[in-house]
């Protein structure tokens, strides 16, 4: 596809900033605290969302103009071209961006992004500033780097690990964590935080130095993780409310084992408030009176080899009954 990257003048390497983690790290929480503290800088916003739903989108603060989504794909498989294109097009539209903000999924390899950067039109144009690696220190365990591809290739490549949700563990579970990781990467700048929060020093203007891959990189480079791993995004919307004691009897008996990942914005039968729904691991919760339109609900559900078909027939089931009411999902697939 042909790009406007040669229309494109710019005096100047637009600073970015990739945030990655496995599932349910905190890297939409991250980048809400990011936007909260930029005191002014003009940010533009790359959300990556591997199902066919946006939810992080809608979970950001205003943003403005300035935020771009893509959905129902990997950014470092089948989306990487479009990452570039559509870096090129924001720049282009707004001379005056002060940095770029990436959060990929959470099943994201962070390698063919940042050969992207190094080894297209960007290099002229944008500056790696740094990559954050979140973990979830109350669901990290050694089984997730030795299955996953992804999780190891996220610390492997990661400039700075920002151990979250550190409020969760004990001190001895922290410092087992901290010796894992350096196993992994003995020279591994780590942090840790609550609620995403980090030091403001942490996040502007650090450039950090990244490999040099010289003059003709292979930026062709796809990660072949998604197929490694397994990973399967299953999205479910509907204009029907929920009943909670069905979807609550579904999280406890019915939720497969191997769900990594959930989230969600929902509605209940009597109750036409939105909820947040997050799914982390073995841990939910919801949080009421969510400030978004009106329904319907809407929940992506990702991990290692589901059935589609019989998630979503569960998922159905959860909708609360109305007579002379034939079941209508907007999406089912």
């Amino acid at each position: 596809m042909k790009t406007t990257r040669e229309k494109l003048t710019i005096n100047r390497e637009v600073p970015v900033i990739v945030i990655t983690g496995f599932l349910g790290s905190g890297k939409t929480t991250l980048v809400n605290y990011i936007l909260s503290h930029r005191n002014g800088r003009k940010v533009a916003v790359f959300v990556n969302e591997f199902g066919e739903i946006s939810i992080d989108g809608q979970l950001l603060i205003n943003v403005e103009d300035d935020m771009v989504q893509l959905n129902n794909g990997c950014i470092c498989c089948t989306l990487n071209d479009r990452l570039a294109d559509t870096i090129v097009e924001v720049l282009q539209r707004n001379t005056s961006i002060d940095y770029l903000l990436i959060e990929t999924t959470g099943i994201a390899d962070p390698l063919p992004i940042i050969m992207t950067f190094a080894g297209t039109e960007l290099r002229k144009l944008t500056r790696l500033d740094a990559i954050f690696t979140l973990v979830d220190a109350d669901t990290f365990s050694p089984d997730l780097l030795a299955n996953s591809e992804a999780a190891l290739n996220q610390i492997a490549w990661g400039d700075l690990i920002l151990l979250n949700k550190i409020d969760l563990v004990s001190p001895e579970k922290y410092d087992r964590i901290q010796k894992q990781i350096r196993q992994l990467k003995p020279d591994a700048r780590i942090m840790t935080s609550e609620y995403g929060e980090v030091p403001l020093a942490s996040i502007w203007g650090i450039e950090y130095s990244h490999p040099d891959f010289g003059e003709q990189p292979d930026h062709d480079h796809h990660s072949e993780h998604l197929a490694n791993d397994g990973f399967v995004a299953v999205s479910f919307s509907s204009d029907r409310p929920l009943s909670v004691e069905k979807f609550q009897t579904f999280l406890s008996d019915r939720l497969p084992t191997n769900v990594f990942r959930a989230k969600g914005l929902i509605w209940y039968q009597g109750n036409n408030s939105s909820h947040l729904f997050q799914l982390s691991g073995k841990r939910y919760q919801l949080t009421p009176n969510y400030p978004r339109g009106e329904p319907p609900n809407q929940l992506v559900f990702i991990g290692r080899d589901l059935n589609r078909e019989t998630l979503t027939q569960d998922l159905q089931q959860c909708l609360h009954e109305i007579p002379n009411h034939e079941p209508r999902p907007i999406m089912d697939r």
